[in-house]
């Protein structure tokens, strides 16, 4: 017996497009970006990058409107979201959006607008994206500690999302240095992204101890969560990509020893910690694949899978090109093979969701669970 498929007109209501949305764009965009850092030119690579960016771009401006619209004509259900300590941490992919689309613009997004417009489209969603990030930053966490009232045992990696956003704005805002007058505007504008990453590793340091705790003391995350297992991969990634992007810009732009410094930082520092994403990739990717053997379908939380790979590739791109060694510019290509596939894999997971209108559909009945049966002894006594 096949069963209908909801309407098509249902999955247009935005009442329960939650920000988690955002994570599409962001996901789409590393593929450009990712692949745009790679130092393999294959023919026709660019030109496919720039394609993939664009998509990203019109996936931002729609979901921007769809999200308008949903405060404009849902505000209740939007402060709920805000209240929901299971919702709120995904306000953190709104800034890593814009910057995801904004750090593209200037890699691969300049080949079809031309360089000015990338430029000024980069500034814009920089500036907007970095102010969100710092928003989100102390709101989410605000909001746990006074509203939320979360237990350890429900902690997960989706707390790290608001506290990643400021790292992704350190490792784009380099690539805005060249385009600023040289002396004092390139100085301090390398200076606050060095702050941001300070800013997001110390914060996320303080985080990870706990969803590690929660992992192996509470047993595995419920099968849809899963997958944002991978969310881990997002500050290592970008963090190693952040230090490479700043001993790319540094010389001649902070005196010496600093720009000799910032060289030494991205070896001494990325070597390390892609060290540990390879260890959290490998364990990621186990407790996926025990989920899956238990039945685990798909869900938004797939797109778990893209961005943070993208910053693990960026980040291996960037070790290659500081350390020379084919040992990190292999590793990110074949990373970057995997990233497209999970790209492809969520992309189509989404459009089955939407056409069936199963994800923007809300919460249905909670199931009422059958009262335990008793049995009772000769003497009446329940078993």
């Amino acid at each position: 017996m096949v069963t209908a498929a909801r309407p098509l007109a249902y999955p247009l209501s935005v009442r329960h497009l939650g920000p988690n949305w955002y994570a599409t764009v962001m996901g789409t965009a590393v593929v450009a970006t990712a692949g745009a850092a790679l130092p393999q030119h294959l023919p026709g690579l660019r030109g496919a990058l720039a394609a993939v960016w664009v998509l990203s771009l019109a996936l931002l401006l729609i979901l921007l409107g769809a999200r308008c619209a949903h405060w404009a004509r849902h505000r209740d259900q939007a402060r709920a979201h805000l209240l929901d300590p299971a919702t709120a941490p995904f306000y953190g992919c709104l800034a890593m959006a814009l910057l995801a689309v904004g750090g593209g613009a200037l890699t691969v997004g300049r080949d079809v607008i031309g360089l000015r417009a990338a430029v000024a489209l980069d500034t814009v969603l920089f500036t907007a994206g970095t102010a969100l990030g710092l928003a989100a930053a102390v709101a989410v966490p605000y909001l746990m500690a006074v509203r939320h009232r979360v237990e350890p045992g429900q902690a997960t990696p989706v707390w790290l999302l608001p506290l990643v956003a400021p790292m992704v704005s350190a490792a784009v805002g380099p690539l805005l240095v060249p385009q600023l007058p040289p002396g004092r505007p390139r100085e301090t504008l390398l200076l606050v992204c060095f702050a941001l990453f300070g800013l997001s590793l110390l914060a996320t340091l303080l985080m990870l101890p706990l969803v590690f705790a929660r992992l192996l003391t509470g047993g595995p995350l419920p099968l849809a969560l899963t997958p944002t297992l991978f969310l881990v991969l997002g500050p290592l990634g970008q963090s190693t990509t952040a230090v490479g992007a700043f001993a790319d810009v540094a010389p001649g732009v902070v005196p010496e020893p600093y720009s000799q410094g910032f060289g030494a930082l991205a070896v001494l520092y990325g070597v390390p910690v892609m060290g540990f994403a390879l260890l959290w990739f490998c364990l990621a990717t186990a407790h996926v694949w025990r989920a899956r053997r238990h039945g685990m379908r798909f869900a938004m939380t797939w797109w778990s899978f893209t961005f943070p790979v993208g910053t693990c590739v960026t980040g291996a791109a960037a070790l290659g090109r500081h350390t020379g060694l084919v040992a990190y510019t292999g590793p990110a290509a074949g990373l970057y093979v995997v990233l497209v596939l999970a790209w492809g894999v969520a992309v189509g997971g989404t459009l089955r969701g939407l056409v069936r209108g199963e994800l923007l559909a809300g919460p249905g009945p909670v199931p009422v669970a059958p009262r335990p049966a008793t049995a009772r002894t000769t003497s009446g006594a329940v078993r």
